[in-house]
């Protein structure tokens, strides 16, 4: 066997299934994403087997990009499971046959409860769809198993109509970055996304900062006092003046001139970059690290252009940004 072939000829056949799911959508699509959209409760997704693996998953999804849903198995349901569904909710029903008696079973009882119903199948005269409200068809599909038996393209194509319509209404929401981090409040993404410079700034007794009109030596005492490796220069406001860093006074001394003979303006940087304390520490992050020429520090400013704090690279990988 040609094991690479092979696994060409099983993608290609997964992506005819979704060629096909994009010329067999027609209008049944924009009801039910309009459908749940209105939805004043929840969205329910029950499926058998694989069907309902990628029931949960398009849960998970739609669950934390704005619109609430939960995972329901036809077998629980009929033991009680089905108490969570209230007239207000949406159920997406999924089979690619449409003839799970499973699943088909708890349809009438969720009508009585008073929920809508839409399906998701590759069998638009089934069971399933006579009893649905909406019908989402994908297709007559092809599955990549050789005999044509185990759910594999139209785990794919449901996988991918799940997720359009979650992403399609996360859009309809207006759901944003700042929503996002909000449900997402664990691991690197979440501290990427949820985590402030002034989380990690050094800010009050901790913060390197020195008066424009200091002499030299009060600025080398404090940049020792503080080890950040770098200080922020201020005029008589507190407003940002410059920056100091111990490469800049390393260049200083290389040229064996008296710094001490010398004022602060002259050692430091008069236009540093700088950060706002409100913005994303992870933006800071990428500040640092991509400019041309790296830095490991910036200063850190209040929306009145105060200096409040300094923000270290090391402090943010430390952090695990």
């Amino acid at each position: 066997m040609d094991i690479i072939s092979e696994v060409k000829e099983i993608i290609n056949t997964e992506i005819s299934g979704l060629l096909k799911l994009r010329e067999v959508l027609n209008s049944d699509i924009e009801k039910a994403i309009n459908e749940i959209y209105r939805c004043r409760g929840k969205v329910i997704l029950a499926g058998i087997g694989k069907a309902g693996l990628i029931a949960k998953k398009i849960a998970s999804t739609m669950s934390s990009t704005g619109t609430p849903a939960v995972f329901v198995h036809p077998a629980e349901g009929m033991h009680g499971d089905l108490g969570i569904i209230e007239p207000d909710d949406i159920v997406i029903a999924i089979s690619k046959s449409g003839e799970s008696s499973e699943l088909n079973s708890i349809i009438p009882i969720i009508k009585r409860i008073g929920a809508n119903v839409i399906c998701i199948t590759g069998n638009k005269n089934s069971e399933l769809s006579k009893i649905s409200d909406i019908t989402i068809y994908i297709g007559d599909i092809t599955e990549a198993c050789p005999f044509n038996l185990a759910p594999t393209t139209s785990a794919t194509v449901i996988l991918v109509i799940g997720d359009a319509i979650a992403l399609t209404l996360m859009k309809l929401r207006k759901f944003n970055v700042d929503d996002f981090a909000l449900f997402h409040p664990g691991g690197r993404l979440g501290k990427r996304l949820i985590m402030k410079v002034s989380d990690f700034m050094l800010s009050g007794k901790n913060n390197p900062v020195v008066e424009l009109s200091s002499t030299v030596k009060e600025m080398i005492l404090k940049i020792s006092e503080k080890q950040a490796g770098a200080i922020s220069v201020v005029d008589e406001n507190g407003k940002l003046a410059g920056l100091i860093t111990d490469y800049d006074i390393r260049k200083v001394l290389e040229k064996e001139t008296n710094i001490f003979s010398m004022q602060i303006q002259d050692i430091m940087n008069p236009a540093p970059t700088f950060i706002y304390e409100d913005e994303k520490a992870f933006k800071a992050l990428e500040i640092m690290q991509k400019r041309e020429k790296s830095i490991t520090v910036l200063p850190v400013l209040n929306k009145n252009i105060m200096v409040v704090g300094m923000i270290r690279l090391q402090d943010l990988v430390k952090a695990g940004l």
